[in-house]
């Protein structure tokens, strides 16, 4: 079974991170190192269709046990596909604000007849060779998750959360807090009732609430945490990396200044 799910179903927190750079090898790398979920960003990257399944090899070469996922640009029903045919064994769609486009990732993430995908040789059957076995598990296997991203999502959290088949929210923390005007400022108190809103509404539904927790600090991941997040993606390849970078020149220049 998806490890990610497994997890989940038992109150498990599950704790990932978010790829950006399309590198495979950063990939395999996350993998190894014992992330329990690595999710590619179709949305707000360059990585393509063929460039994701072959990050999705590297992941599954990295670490059997990390599930690949999948950050959409969006909810149409033949990318979805695509993306689920190249293996992805997580959804999340960004921007989902009413019932309908809930309803339309559902319809396209699942084999009938809980949905309309459609059925054909591809990597997540091992090119036909496990079809029947795939037709038989994917729909209880694939997680789908919704991003709530938008204020006009926060009003319609009840309606968009009462859809079968959904799994997850993912809080997008800096484009919910830009839909209300106040970019980046997530101590507003506007801000902290919204989250408290999805919190509840996740409660009330029995959906895994998670956030992206973008700067790499684990104090923040742990606290989510405690607030009561269980699906937990921790900062993203390139933040990292940058940090790692700024952080490491900074403390050389400061020491190499102060050198005799």
């Amino acid at each position: 079974m998806n490890n990610v799910k497994k997890h989940l179903k038992t109150g498990k927190p599950v704790i990932g991170t978010w790829l950006n750079s399309g590198s495979q090898i950063v990939a395999e790398l996350m993998a190894a190192s014992g992330f329990d979920f690595v999710c590619v960003d179709a949305e707000h990257s360059a990585v393509a269709l063929p460039q994701t399944q072959q990050i999705f090899q590297a992941i599954r070469s990295g670490n059997q046990d990390c599930t690949a996922m999948v950050r959409l640009h969006g909810v149409d029903y033949s990318f979805v596909k695509q993306y689920l045919d190249a293996g992805a064994r997580g959804i999340i769609a960004p921007l989902i604000r009413t019932r309908a486009e809930a309803e339309l990732l559902v319809q396209a993430s699942k084999y009938p007849p809980l949905g309309l995908r459609g059925v054909g040789f591809c990597r997540a059957n091992d090119y036909g060779m496990r079809l029947a076995e795939e037709f038989e598990t994917a729909n209880d296997e694939i997680l789908i998750g919704v991003q709530i991203e938008h204020i006009e999502a926060v009003n319609n959290i009840e309606d968009i959360l009462g859809v079968e088949g959904i799994d997850a929210v993912f809080i997008g923390p800096y484009d919910l807090s830009a839909s209300m005007g106040i970019t980046g400022k997530f101590e507003n108190s506007d801000y902290k009732l919204a989250e408290e809103k999805i919190i509840r509404a996740c409660q009330k539904h029995q959906i895994i609430p998670g956030i992206h927790i973008v700067s790499p600090d684990p104090n923040e991941v742990v606290k989510r945490y405690q607030e009561g997040y269980r699906l937990l993606a921790y900062s993203l390849d390139i933040t990292m990396l940058t940090t790692a970078c700024q952080n490491g020149l900074s403390e050389i220049k400061k020491s190499i200044t102060n050198q005799p």
